[in-house]
């Protein structure tokens, strides 16, 4: 539209439409290349390269992550929820930083046995700029969805809106203890859900563990 305004009419007719536009500028400046200033995340492996099964939800063990941030953007709490089951995990960000997330998420994923961690799917967002940290921890497999892009981790979005419910916008985060965070995320895993035909997330994990052991675990 504004190349349209700009390059198109004339005389007294483009003067009166560039001063409706929000910046009355005469002329149009040309985006500037520029360097994306943003902190790269070393190592990344996209997305696209995540092995079909996951997407198709086949196979448990998938995880996908996010950060619900607090008044502000001051605190956070990381989520993650696993893709066949839609079972939730909350961990507590101490301070927001990358040694948190690498804290938080490696104490999640490592409350399940091995067999369900396979991979981990999140954003490009720099909490996790040492997410090799955490694969070290877990032996969990992380990839990078692409910028701007949240239906590539659809479920946790649409998670974190059911999770709202317990953490509204405008709260501080900070207040709440991992035990508290349990809590909730117990109320959503024990929650029945259509598409697991009314089972809740809760009893489809435990019953996605008991295939894949020969030994039947729980839940740590």
């Amino acid at each position: 539209m504004y190349k349209a305004i700009y390059a198109q009419p004339h005389g007294e007719l483009r003067k009166e439409l560039i001063t409706c536009l929000r910046q009355g500028h005469t002329k149009r400046r040309p985006r500037a290349g520029g360097v994306d200033r943003r902190q790269q995340i070393p190592d990344l492996v996209s997305i696209h390269l995540r092995p079909p099964e996951v997407e198709e939800r086949l196979l448990p063990g998938h995880w996908e992550g996010d950060l619900i941030k607090g008044a502000f953007n001051r605190s956070a709490v990381g989520t993650l929820v696993e893709r066949v089951s839609g079972l939730v995990f909350l961990a507590k960000m101490d301070g927001g930083t990358a040694t948190a997330a690498v804290q938080g998420y490696s104490a999640a994923l490592n409350r399940v046995p091995l067999e369900m961690r396979q991979t981990f799917t999140y954003d490009q967002g720099r909490k996790l700029v040492r997410h090799a940290e955490i694969t070290q921890k877990t032996g969990t497999a992380i990839y990078f969805a692409d910028p701007h892009s949240p239906w590539q981790r659809a479920i946790n979005e649409n998670t974190n809106g059911l999770l709202r419910q317990y953490m509204p916008k405008g709260t501080d985060l900070s207040v709440f203890s991992q035990d508290e965070l349990d809590a909730f995320a117990f109320q959503l895993n024990t929650r029945p859900r259509k598409r697991l035909g009314f089972k809740t997330p809760l009893e489809v994990f435990m019953d996605l563990i008991n295939r894949t052991q020969e030994a039947p675990l729980g839940v740590h």
